[in-house]
């Protein structure tokens, strides 16, 4: 299921995945074509949505991305699950930490 979010972000709310395939996540934010720092401010915000455990993919195209949310990562209580680059587009899995 897609809900439509504000400046065309597209967040995905996933079902179930082969898991040979993909890790099943929890909510995919496709931020692909936005520019540094929205793909870090748009999860930021989605992360503020979910509970302590979910998954969320992020998808960007922004090569600052791959600098920008790691970093960030590391000074909140999310982590870092899985990242990797194919061809130009990112991809990030953040598991939710305890929201304060």
């Amino acid at each position: 299921m897609q809900v439509a979010g504000s400046m065309g972000i597209i967040v995905t709310r996933s079902p179930a995945r082969d898991c040979q395939k993909q890790p099943m996540v929890d909510n995919t934010l496709d931020a692909t074509g936005l520019r540094c720092p929205m793909p870090l401010l748009k999860a930021k915000l989605q992360l503020g949505t979910m509970t302590a455990g979910q998954e969320l993919e992020v998808l960007a195209s922004d090569a600052g991305s791959a600098r920008d949310i790691p970093a960030w990562l590391a000074h909140t209580a999310h982590e870092l699950v899985a990242s990797d680059e194919h061809q130009g587009r990112f991809r990030f899995v953040i598991r939710v930490g305890k929201q304060e």
